[in-house]
């Protein structure tokens, strides 16, 4: 069926479920949406079990658009939407996408925009004629959110043209004969790091994830698997969360000719951007050429197509998409498949914590269908036991108050999306209840500016953390005890200066990054303190000083130098935004619906063997720990 048979078949259903007279004058695919452009928004204004019957009856995402005719001057608009918004919403922003009739209201409160039931964005819609859609401004300014959103409406026209190129090639027509599913290991498994898996059907092929590995300078997944060869045969990239070993070859891909869509949450599009570029720059700070270029990042951004939890989309001609949360870090998603017309439903969790943590609520456990799931093993083996937040606290609380009492300074390497987050959340209360003395907490790297984004998505947080930000008025991401380094000039004077302070600074696994810096300057003092908050990676310079290595060699201006480590060490566990082995287990437990088949990855060799042995054994569920290159059939 060619696709303006399909498009003809769909104003033939709109024009069943939409009441008579209503004026439509056009319909286009546009990436998943059937856009349905009207001369009588004010109908589906007051309306909304409208566009729910649309989207039933098309069994498509469906949005509303005013006819182009229809749009009033934006001049005569923005004035007109600032009478009707209250200025407690401090509006920030507003702008407009003339070929999509949209007006983007930016605001501090944008709950108050849209109003109680929709009320306020309703009488937008029924009095400017634009489409309104709101943002939330981030308090702390991100540069990252600014820069994406600018960018995204200068590239509108090339935009639309990519979002109905997505929309008909959706529509294509689906193949006769017989249906069958299956997954190809092309990263991350038996190992941590490099993330990459190709699922494909009779019709379709999808790639979930396309990660670095940071433990082999700079491994790749199997790029030339025959699989995933030409790279414009995939029908998309899903990118389950914004870590390096997840997201890092992205931009690679676009590089190398892919000209598809990305799938991802809205705050996984800019922290992986935020990423993607700092990881050109440490590149470059090493002396060595990154695998990409920032045009490549901007590539990512202009073909990403946002989903927020609990959105259904379709991606392929025979494969849909739902994201939930994964509670790993901001915007990470558990991507739930549903294949085929019910032929089969298979989930990734990709990297997940079970545990309601200090920003997010645990992983999702529920879905509509389930017959197989893909899950991490980080933490899998059968002594990979955490201690609780609780623990982790008080243990973080002791390290930090015996070294800031001896003068000492704390170097925390973090990575700049998750745990930074966590640890600043509980260094801040510490000090505001007086557990600890108040020093400087330096935030070097990308962190602040990861911070500012979290800041742009609290509905992504815990509802302990909303409530505390959005009612009671207190954002401890705000708290002054938080210093950004800025510049060289001012890490050179942390880095000498003789009061107590605590730096967090990337990179997590101290595989470059400003957290150099620091480790050359106070490696050499015993009264100062190095504190692992999180996973070290095989082969990275953490794990090497975990192992009680001493004597390191370093990078410096592309030449290697030697520096002894006599700093204290330690291990703050219970900070981590992966499962362990009580988790894993009590998720699988939990599962409803329980799968038939449970894949294990994203863990090193013996750590999937044991957690699939151990899966079978209790739950009496076929597993699977499959090596790289590794075929699975499912159907």
């Amino acid at each position: 069926m060619s696709t303006e048979r399909i498009l003809e078949e769909a104003r033939e259903q709109i024009s069943k479920i939409i009441p008579e007279g209503v004026n439509i004058s056009g319909i286009e695919y546009e990436g998943p949406l059937v856009v349905v452009y009207t001369k009588d928004m004010d109908t589906f204004a007051s309306n909304n079990d409208i566009v729910k019957q649309l989207a039933q009856g098309l069994r498509r995402r469906v949005a509303i658009r005013p006819d182009p005719s229809m749009l009033a001057d934006p001049e005569e608009v923005e004035r007109r939407i600032r009478e009707i918004i209250p200025d407690e919403a401090e509006i920030t922003d507003i702008y407009f996408d003339d070929d999509i009739g949209e007006v983007m209201i930016e605001a501090i409160s944008p709950g108050i925009v849209i109003g109680k039931h929709g009320s306020t964005l309703n009488e937008i819609k029924k009095e400017v004629g634009w489409a309104p859609k709101v943002v939330r401004a981030p308090p702390l300014p991100s540069k990252t959110v600014s820069d994406i959103r600018s960018y995204l409406r200068q590239i509108s026209d090339d935009r639309k043209v990519f979002l109905k190129k997505v929309g008909r090639r959706l529509a294509r027509q689906r193949l006769e004969g017989e249906s069958w599913l299956r997954m190809t290991a092309l990263g991350g498994f038996r190992e941590v790091g490099r993330s990459a898996t190709l699922l494909s059907t009779r019709e379709s092929k999808v790639l979930i994830d396309c990660g670095i590995d940071p433990g082999k300078d700079g491994g790749t997944p199997y790029f030339n698997a025959p699989e995933l060869m030409p790279l414009d045969t995939l029908d998309a990239v899903v990118i389950t969360h914004a870590h390096m070993d997840h997201c890092a070859l992205l931009p690679v891909l676009y590089k190398f000719g892919y000209d598809g869509p990305v799938y991802c949450t809205p705050p996984t599009r800019d922290l992986m951007s935020l990423m993607q570029l700092d990881g050109i720059k440490v590149s470059f700070g090493e002396g060595k050429k990154a695998p990409y270029e920032s045009s490549h990042v901007r590539e990512v951004v202009a073909h990403c197509i946002p989903l927020k939890y609990g959105e259904t989309t379709d991606i392929a001609p025979d494969i849909r998409l739902t994201f939930q949360n994964a509670g790993h870090i901001l915007g990470s998603a558990v991507c739930h498949f549903h294949v085929g017309d019910g032929m089969h439903n298979i989930a990734f969790t990709g990297d997940m914590k079970f545990e309601r943590t200090w920003l997010f609520n645990a992983t999702a456990n529920r879905f509509p269908r389930l017959e197989t799931l893909v899950i991490e093993s980080t933490y899998g083996g059968h002594r990979d036991f955490q201690p609780s937040r609780a623990d982790a606290v008080n243990t973080l609380n002791e390290i930090c108050d015996r070294v800031l009492k001896r003068q000492g300074k704390i170097l925390i390497p973090v990575f700049a999306v998750g745990r930074s987050q966590e640890v600043m959340l509980v260094l801040e209360e510490l000090m505001r209840t007086g557990k600890l003395p108040s020093v400087p907490i330096y935030l070097d790297g990308m962190i602040w500016e990861a911070t500012a984004i979290h800041t742009a998505y609290p509905e992504y947080l815990n509802s302990q953390l909303r409530t505390q930000i959005f009612q009671m008025g207190e954002n401890p991401f705000l708290s002054p005890l938080f210093k950004r380094v800025e510049t060289q000039d001012m890490r050179e004077r942390i880095c000498h200066d003789d009061e107590p302070c605590i730096v967090l600074s990337t990179s997590g696994m101290m595989n470059g990054g400003p957290v150099m810096e620091y480790l050359k300057s106070w490696a050499d003092n015993s009264n100062n303190c190095l504190i692992f908050v999180g996973y070290q990676a095989e082969g990275t310079l953490g794990s090497r000083i975990l192992k009680g290595q001493t004597d390191l060699q370093i990078p410096e201006r592309g030449k290697m130098i030697n520096i002894k480590m006599c700093m204290d060490i330690e291990v703050a566990e219970g900070f981590s935004g992966h499962s362990d082995r009580r988790q894993l287990m009590a998720y699988i437990a939990s599962l409803d619906p329980k799968p038939n088949k449970i894949i294990i990855g994203h863990g090193d060799e013996h750590k999937c063997s044991d957690l699939a042995s151990s899966i079978y054994k209790k739950f009496n569920i076929e597993t699977r720990a499959p090596m790289n290159l590794e075929t699975i059939r499912m159907r």
